[in-house]
């Protein structure tokens, strides 16, 4: 049995490799003659799933190694009888991570709390809960939108959900984690476009860790240029590898798309995947895998006579040095739009290992309960 999996799967070769011949392609270069005699694909989220991919194919099982399924023709592939899955919640605290980071990394250069300031979070799923989990634990005033969750009225977490405008109207910082659909009465296409940010606070903190469309990049710019949106993180680009350049030279953090790329995330991702395609097969699973020691396993330090925050910028950016991931995205933001979407392809595909705050352990002298409770909350081992 013929088996494709994208390249940047980590694990891929060994857990399919149980299965079947696997082929190890990128992406973005997954071709219909590469899945022809194919029975089982899987891919990340760079790959466009379709019947112009598989019309012809022996494809008979699909897996999404990712959160989001916009890439994804679903309609075609229940026509079809190809058996599908995706990942829900593989990288999402890879994603919360990221979000804390970038937060505390603007903190520390524009000399502002974050404690005590509030955050709407749009789009309350498994990304968006675990975003929640962590600003809550910074110490910021959490607003949560997610209107289908809200409308659920089994779903009691959701009762003291706000709406949109609200978070427009009231947060000092918005941060989006909300999946990319263009119809119906939730649709995201664009849900920031110019009557959101002219609605926002003046100098807000925007935060795009989720799809690009959802975002009207023109406006954004706009808003950016007139004062109204004072620092932005965009890690998610309308056209991308396509991305525009004048966004990206306005944003104070940008990367290619790699918020979700922890190393634990990306190999939850193909462990779901691999799982499901037993399942689908009527084989058992044997996914044996160990991850190796992270880069920081272990942290001390002394929090005398410092505040919580500083202390746990420090130790956040330790583990994670998001500015260095904007870092390499800016030195490959050339004028060529061709070169630019090839750069933005290759820093995905050769991303470093990041790994997970819970990776790492934390000894803190003199560390109060309350510090002690805010790592906690992150996902640091105390």
């Amino acid at each position: 049995m013929k088996i494709v999996c994208d390249k940047n799967m980590p694990f891929a070769a060994e857990a399919f490799g149980g299965l079947g011949e696997v082929s190890l392609i990128p992406g973005r270069s997954i071709s219909q003659e590469d899945v022809r005699d194919a029975e089982i694909l899987a891919t990340r989220s760079t790959t466009k799933v379709n019947a112009a991919l598989l019309d012809g194919s022996s494809v008979r099982f699909y897996g999404s190694a990712v959160i989001g399924t916009d890439h994804i023709d679903i309609p075609y592939l229940n026509r079809s009888g190809i058996k599908w899955c995706s990942a829900p919640g593989c990288n999402a605290e890879s994603v919360a991570d990221y979000v804390t980071a970038a937060l505390l990394w603007l903190g520390g250069c524009h000399h502002f709390e974050l404690a005590g300031k509030t955050v709407g979070v749009v789009g309350v799923g498994n990304v968006g809960r675990r975003v929640c989990r962590h600003l809550k634990a910074l110490g910021l005033r959490v607003l949560a939108c997610d209107p289908p969750r809200q409308r659920d009225q089994q779903d009691t977490d959701a009762k003291d959900f706000c709406d949109f405008q609200t978070i427009l109207r009231e947060a000092d910082i918005i941060t989006c984690h909300v999946p990319l659909t263009d119809s119906g009465e939730d649709a995201t296409y664009h849900m920031f476009g110019a009557d959101a940010f002219k609605l926002m606070k003046p100098g807000v903190v925007f935060v795009n860790a989720a799809r690009g469309p959802v975002t009207d990049t023109g406006e954004l710019v706009a808003a950016i240029d007139s004062g109204k949106v004072a620092h932005a993180v965009i890690d998610c680009w309308e056209g991308e590898p396509s991305y525009r350049l004048d966004l990206a030279s306005r944003a104070e953090i940008a990367t290619p798309h790699i918020a979700g790329h922890s190393y634990e995330g990306k190999v939850n991702g193909t462990a779901m995947v691999y799982r499901a395609a037993c399942e689908f097969l009527g084989v058992p699973a044997d996914f044996p895998f160990t991850l190796p020691i992270p880069p920081i396993p272990l942290w001390r330090c002394d929090a005398e006579g410092r505040s919580d925050e500083e202390v746990i910028r420090d130790i956040v950016l330790a583990v994670y040095d998001i500015a260095a991931d904007s870092e390499r995205f800016r030195e490959v933001m050339v004028e060529d739009l061709v070169g630019r979407a090839q750069s933005f392809d290759y820093l995905r595909s050769h991303y470093p290992m990041r790994r997970q705050f819970d990776s790492t352990q934390v000894d803190i002298a003199n560390a109060s309960q309350s510090l002690s409770d805010k790592l906690s909350g992150l996902g640091f081992k105390i």
